[in-house]
């Protein structure tokens, strides 16, 4: 494994990071419309295919992030839409990033029931 994987990994994935805090930082956006425009940009950046050399580039450093998220719902539903018509249009992104959700759901349950929520204060 060459050393320059992760160091793209870490540029990558950084700067998307940046970008995050940018709009975070200097526009009056929630935190959820920033999440919503970057699966957006991941499933318009992945279905124009921008988004496929970025991930040959960077690996997790682009696949990991919430653009990499969009990028695979707009994979998914292409290539369902190529095998199944339509309907593979509509299932595939969900079956795609199915795997994904299914670790969310699973780590997010897990956290909530070794540690004890509390508020800020």
């Amino acid at each position: 494994m060459d050393i320059m994987n992760y160091v793209w990994a870490f540029v990558i994935g950084g700067a998307i990071c940046v970008v995050g805090q940018l709009l975070l930082s200097f526009t009056r956006l929630t935190s959820a419309r920033i999440l919503v425009v970057f699966v957006t940009a991941g499933v318009i950046l992945g279905a124009v295919g921008v988004y496929e050399p970025l991930v040959r580039l960077a690996g997790a450093g682009a696949t990991i992030p919430l653009t990499g998220f969009g990028y695979t719902l707009a994979k998914g539903a292409i290539e369902g839409a190529l095998e199944n018509g339509i309907l593979g249009a509509v299932t595939g992104g969900v079956a795609a990033s199915a795997a994904g959700i299914t670790a969310a759901i699973v780590f997010g349950y897990l956290n909530a029931v070794i540690f004890k929520p509390r508020t800020k204060k």
